[in-house]
């Protein structure tokens, strides 16, 4: 699970696939993650999985007081800290608003269920995690790690509360902002990347969810959150997971061989999106967005990159240099004429539009995911059996998981033809936990998001989802509360998809508005300007 304290963030777009590899493979983190990210209410037919042979310790035990994951005695976390509001739930564990009692300082408590380390490779990423915090606490604009705590049912990870917010939110709020202050951004998000690598770590999953503001005031810095994916960076090791986020991943991540560059080019991504307002390699879905990416087609000629500086281009060009090794440093980068203090930067307002493009960006891709899940959640008996028998037939160890291994295999038995990116697809959709296998609820997901998603019964009942009263229209009040459930009900997100979405302007939302934001791609040319 990430590391983001104050809401459910989207991860529509996140993938790991696991391979054999000289690197340690990780699972990718889900977000309270955020997006974080709730099981389907409607569970599957029982199918009575065989346990894994490779379990982590049960969450009692009487044998001991040593905790199996921290290795030290066991901690009630309430003797040191009171536990308060609940600031966001996900497939792992919940983060409370916490107040240490001695000091009467307010941290952010992450508490995992240990009952969700399913086994040895589980608690061997979690503990990493925290090697990983430990190790790059105190360097600016990362978050600050406080502690880990293990009691019987849970491990607690106390960090830094990062109460201002996400960085596109601030953005967003605040109408306009100019290339100057976009170099302060990209400046704190490139220092991480230069204390990261300085440090010897892969961060492995740079994108604007992962950076934090630490306090409302306006001049409030940065903070990384979200070292899940990261690896200390080993000599001569050449990495090949694939893991990140699809619009945020570097070409030589999807040819599985890589190094820490791919954090630049994350940066990079970044720095491309606040000054444009959408991501420079788009699709529909996953398998889109790999495609454009491996055809690497960057686009600084249309609106709005004529207005902008010669300078930013240059920056923008040299971060996402395709070969890693022409790839601009963090370091370099930090001496770049555009990034530096005082440097070249241009003071005069980006274009309105851009605002509206990120608007959409974030807000479109919240509601896609939401509603992807309701459609999930509602497939028909007959359809769940079928899928269940091919759930078995892919499952080969029996153990009531599908890796990824199987997951090729299987679809290979069936003798589908998919590529790699398209399994990866599936692998994204479906692993919803981020814990490097597919599930039975998993599958059923991945297999509705790739053969189910236009059929237009399906396409309904989501719609009657957000449709509480069967008026025919969702209002926002209604987009409220079906969205509350998964940690997005905030009133700009609602106010964002109103306006994206309602075409007409009647303040609310009609089934045809809403079946043509499901199947319009996340940026188009034409319409957003």
């Amino acid at each position: 699970m990430g590391l983001c304290f104050t809401k459910f963030h989207s991860r529509s777009h996140d993938i790991t696939i696991s391979s054999a590899s000289d690197s340690p493979p990780h699972p990718y983190q889900s977000q309270p993650k955020r997006p974080p990210q709730q099981r389907y209410h409607n569970p599957p037919p029982p199918y009575n999985p065989r346990p894994r042979t490779s379990q982590a310790p049960p969450p009692t035990s009487s044998a001991s007081n040593i905790g199996p994951i921290l290795g030290k005695p066991y901690v009630d976390i309430a003797s040191i800290y009171d536990l308060d509001k609940e600031l966001g739930r996900g497939q792992f564990g919940i983060t409370y608003l916490c107040t240490e009692k001695t000091t009467g300082l307010k941290y952010a408590c992450k508490s995992i269920s240990r009952r969700k380390l399913v086994n040895d490779k589980d608690v061997e990423d979690v503990r990493r995690e925290i090697l990983i915090l430990q190790h790059l606490t105190g360097q600016p604009n990362i978050v600050e790690f406080k502690g880990a705590y293990e009691d019987r049912q849970n491990l607690h990870l106390v960090m830094e509360l990062c109460s201002g917010g996400e960085l596109f939110d601030r953005i967003i709020a605040k109408g306009t902002y100019t290339e100057r202050e976009a170099a302060t951004i990209t400046r704190q998000i490139v220092n991480v990347v230069h204390a990261c690598h300085f440090m010897g770590v892969i961060h492995r999953d740079l994108k604007p969810e992962n950076f934090l503001l630490v306090s409302k005031a306006e001049d409030s810095p940065l903070k990384a959150t979200d070292f899940g994916l990261s690896v200390f960076i080993e000599e001569g090791v050449v990495y090949k997971d694939i893991v990140g986020s699809a619009y945020y991943v570097a070409p030589e991540v999807l040819n599985r061989s890589y190094g820490k560059e791919v954090d630049v080019w994350s940066a990079g991504i970044i720095l491309y999106i606040l000054l444009s307002g959408v991501p420079p390699f788009w699709g529909e879905n996953e398998k889109g967005i790999f495609e454009a990416i491996i055809k690497g087609q960057l686009d600084l000629q249309s609106s709005p990159w004529p207005k902008i500086s010669a300078s930013a281009k240059d920056l923008i060009r040299k971060m996402l240099a395709r070969d890693p090794k022409k790839r601009i440093t963090a370091a370099e980068a930090l001496e770049h004429p555009w990034l530096k203090v005082g440097g070249e930067a241009s003071e005069k307002p980006i274009d309105s539009a851009v605002l509206r493009r990120l608007k959409q960006f974030r807000a479109m891709n919240k509601l896609k995911k939401l509603a992807l899940k309701v459609i999930a959640e509602n497939l028909s008996e007959e359809e769940i059996k079928g899928l269940k028998q091919m759930f078995n037939n892919m499952d080969t160890d029996k153990s009531g998981t599908i890796t990824y291994e199987e997951l090729k295999d299987g679809l290979k038995r069936l003798g589908s033809r998919l590529t790699e990116a398209e399994i990866m697809q599936l692998m994204d959709a479906a692993d919803v936990d981020k814990s490097g296998t597919i599930d039975y609820v998993e599958f059923i997901t991945a297999t509705m998001h790739r053969h189910k998603l236009d059929k237009e019964e399906h396409m309904f009942q989501a719609f009657q989802y957000f449709d509480k009263d069967n008026s025919g229209y969702i209002t926002g009040d209604e987009l409220r509360q079906a969205m509350s459930q998964y940690g997005m009900g905030d009133d700009a997100t609602i106010d964002e998809i109103l306006e994206d979405v309602d075409s007409n302007k009647d303040g609310r939302i009609n089934y045809e508005e809403f079946v043509a934001m499901m199947r319009k791609g996340t940026h188009e040319n034409n319409g957003l300007l």
